[in-house]
């Protein structure tokens, strides 16, 4: 299996946060994707550059706040995340990196 040079396009980053990181006891990843993945897109990707056995993929679209910094205002870009879960025995270790 090799990887697509595609799927660095979709797969953007993993989330390392508490809530991300309790979701691996129950089997399930989180990733940053790309603004137009798709959720068969997701699984293919996640599939191939991790070889693991995907089972499900939900979405969702961080909107981005509006923040003000040094008196200038801003607003930070929404943010499309994937919950990928993983078939019973496949895990990723994603501190380690591709």
């Amino acid at each position: 299996m090799s990887a697509d040079p595609r799927h660095y396009d979709i797969i953007v980053s993993p989330v390392i946060t508490e809530k991300a990181t309790n979701l691996t006891e129950q089997n399930k990843v989180v990733f940053r994707v790309g603004p137009k993945a798709t959720k068969p897109q997701i699984k293919e990707a996640v599939e191939k550059l991790f070889d693991v056995k995907v089972t499900a993929v939900n979405t969702l679209v961080t909107k981005g706040k509006k923040k003000i910094f040094r008196g200038l205002r801003g607003q930070r870009s929404d943010v499309k995340k994937a919950i990928v879960t993983l078939a019973e025995g496949h895990t990723i270790d994603v501190t380690t990196g591709l």
